[in-house]
């Protein structure tokens, strides 16, 4: 019979794969290795390749794309109840091709390469930035355990320890006072590396349109653009703006039932990383903006008088994130009167 739908659970060295005919039923079931799907790929009529959305899954897709095949990436989440009997790597071939024919299903659009490696700049320059914390911290601690505190804040430490290091105090033993400036030796290092992250975002922000549009909204710099763009592209995969926020988790938890709703804290779902950047840009951003005289101005001084700060924080960073949406499908930056209508 011929393959409707393909299913493909991905692995380092082996890949299962199930083939689903017209009527469901499984035509095909085996293992290959990583090497052997781009001949398959080529071997196979067009027909419908389902993967989860994980590490290699926009590789494989794209080999899959150029030989003529529909791609269909999904959140694991949504696949794990289309698994069924036990937990093995053919079940989960079988659970995603299953799960890539129920019309309800929410697809991942698939990463260009340019984009996954501007997503890849971020996430080393994250990794960079959680090592240079962790090592400030575990500074502050040796020298907090051998009696020397330090202003709170990385930038006031970074001031402090010069005149410390000029002029060591006499209790510090050698061996601590070179693991101190072995540590803060370190500390440059990893600030250059940061910096030169920063550097090659804020050359493609320049460069790229879109993010160039996205740095004219309000608490979205150079950092919360790039990513939006890596993360969403063109926001063709969201139907509608308000559907970028709850993809990211910034909308509230519902806890209905019996026919009475009950809004909770926000879900926190999807994009950690792109949720934060956009709730500190919109705690940035909040003092101006709830003085200005425009439609997102009074919505938010409306929101100050009966809300929490926190709460119109959070609140702020769903509207930027529609904001954001809206710039990307339509190709134009902010303008004055936009809180109106992306509100409708």
């Amino acid at each position: 019979m011929t393959i409707v739908t393909l299913g493909i659970d991905l692995g380092k060295n082996l890949n299962s794969i199930v083939g689903l005919g017209a009527d469901g039923n499984v035509v095909l079931r085996r293992r290959v290795r990583r090497g052997t799907l781009t001949e398959l790929a080529g071997q196979l009529p067009p027909c419908t390749v389902a993967m989860e959305a994980c590490c290699g899954a926009h590789h494989v897709g794209r080999l899959f794309a150029a030989k003529g095949h529909e791609i269909r990436l999904m959140s694991p989440e949504y696949v794990r109840p289309y698994v069924r009997a036990q937990k093995n790597d053919d079940n989960d071939a079988a659970g995603i091709a299953e799960a890539a024919t129920r019309p309800t299903m929410r697809f991942v659009e698939l990463k260009s390469q340019d984009r996954l490696d501007l997503q890849t700049l971020h996430r080393a320059r994250s990794r960079l930035v959680a090592a240079r914390k962790a090592l400030v911290n575990q500074l502050r601690a040796i020298l907090l355990e051998r009696g020397h505190t330090f202003r709170q804040g990385r930038k006031a430490l970074e001031r402090d320890i010069v005149p410390f290091l000029a002029e060591p105090p006499l209790d510090l033993s050698t061996r601590i006072m070179r693991l101190i400036r072995d540590m803060r030796a370190e500390w440059r290092s990893l600030d250059e590396r940061i910096d030169a992250l920063n550097d090659d975002l804020a050359d493609h922000a320049r460069a790229d349109e879109a993010a160039n549009r996205l740095t004219s909204i309000p608490g979205i710099g150079i950092l919360g653009a790039t990513a939006l763009v890596a993360a969403v592209g063109d926001g063709e995969a969201f139907r509608r703006a308000r559907d970028v926020p709850a993809w990211l988790g910034l909308v509230p938890k519902q806890m209905t039932t019996g026919g009475k709703p009950r809004l909770l804290s926000i879900t926190k779902r999807g994009n950690t990383y792109l949720r934060m950047l956009l709730i500190h840009g919109a705690r940035a951003a909040l003092p101006s903006l709830s003085k200005q005289a425009t439609p997102l101005g009074e919505w938010l001084r409306g929101l100050l008088s009966r809300a929490h700060r926190n709460v119109v924080i959070v609140a702020l960073a769903a509207k930027l994130a529609r904001i954001a949406w809206a710039s990307l499908r339509r190709g134009i930056g902010f303008e004055r009167g936009w809180g109106q209508v992306v509100t409708a």
